[in-house]
């Protein structure tokens, strides 16, 4: 069963003056437990991908369906409660807030959801141990490398949950070491707890890690391809 579809998803910039097409016309689906790289030249539409999956901007025209809720119908307040509840994001700029822990970093989206502080601090605990920061939970930000940073955000987008997680570039700000780690991370994330990534990346390592890669070009599809 498909947790995404995607139905002749479209996005136009300047429309009024000289049209330009980000996303024309793709249709796509993802099932639960994906590992999946999209892939392309810059501008060829990869993170307006991700954002339009992530409820983070409006298409011009199209469906995206997640887990049955056609999310381009949801009004304003919604999206952004659908999104808390739904979505878990990974940056390349890891968007940590620097005056929090990296506990309160994790905790951060379950206190939005009204987590309890008892549920909240048992998850935040098992989510930093499950990327190797166990030992780091009072440290903020500034204190960390990046690729710890890096594993805090996978633990923070983790923690609400969600049907799946969106990565744009995860690796892009990462030294080789560093990025390999956060690789292992997510592909074992992947294969012991069934947790779908959706990644765009220009990074051979994460594609070659991929269990199926989407090709885009001019906002178009030209390959699909799953692997073994």
């Amino acid at each position: 069963m498909n947790i995404i579809e995607i139905k002749n998803l479209i996005k136009v910039y300047d429309e009024k003056t000289m049209p330009v097409f980000a996303l024309n016309g793709v249709d796509l689906a993802f099932r639960q437990g994906e590992f999946t790289c999209i892939v392309g030249p810059s501008g060829s539409g990869k993170t307006t991908m991700l954002n339009m999956l992530g409820g983070l901007d409006t298409p011009s025209n199209g469906q995206i369906v997640i887990d049955g809720t056609d999310i381009t119908m949801l009004k304003s307040r919604q999206l952004i409660d659908f999104r808390l509840r739904n979505i878990g994001f990974v940056f390349q700029s890891f968007n940590l807030i620097p005056v929090l822990t990296a506990k309160e970093n994790v905790e951060f989206i379950m206190q939005l959801q009204g987590v309890n502080k008892e549920k909240r601090d048992k998850r935040t605990l098992e989510l930093l141990q499950s990327v190797g920061l166990g030992e780091k939970i009072n440290t903020r930000p500034n204190k960390l490398s990046g690729g710890q940073q890096q594993r805090v955000a996978v633990a923070r987008a983790l923690a609400s949950k969600p049907k799946f997680i969106l990565a744009d570039e995860p690796t892009a700000n990462l030294d080789s070491k560093s990025a390999e780690n956060l690789l292992e991370i997510m592909e074992k994330l992947n294969r012991e707890e069934n947790v779908t990534f959706i990644f765009s990346t220009h990074d051979a390592r994460v594609v070659a890690k991929a269990k199926r890669v989407v090709t885009l070009e001019d906002g178009k599809i030209v390959s699909d391809i799953p692997k073994n």
